[in-house]
């Protein structure tokens, strides 16, 4: 099953299918001991740069700021949703701490 995976609006939204799913102006956080010295940053989502597939898997590379050091940059490739039968399941990116992986997507 095809499955549609695009940033829109200028870096704004993840669209999944052509449907936004993930929006910037969030706050993530984040598993990511590279990005910056905090343990586990809190991350506010400023752009995204693009989407990718791992499997089942829908991460995101994108751009933004950890508020308690106020690093800003590129952590890597962080999961946003599942696919499951084609149909795009939200990962619960306020709740969760994400862990951030620096391999690309083809």
């Amino acid at each position: 099953m095809s499955v549609s995976l695009r940033v829109l609006d200028d870096g704004a939204w993840v669209s999944v299918n052509d449907a936004r799913e993930v929006s910037v102006s969030e706050l993530w956080r984040l598993d990511a001991p590279a990005f910056c010295a905090c343990d586990l940053p809190d991350f506010v989502v400023e752009n995204v740069l693009a989407v990718g597939v791992d499997g089942r898997t829908i991460d995101a590379k994108v751009y933004g700021q950890c508020i308690a050091c106020g690093e800003t940059g590129v952590p890597g490739w962080i999961p946003v949703g599942r696919l499951s039968d084609g149909e795009f399941t939200d990962i619960d990116r306020e709740r969760s701490v994400l862990a951030v992986r620096e391999t690309a997507h083809d």
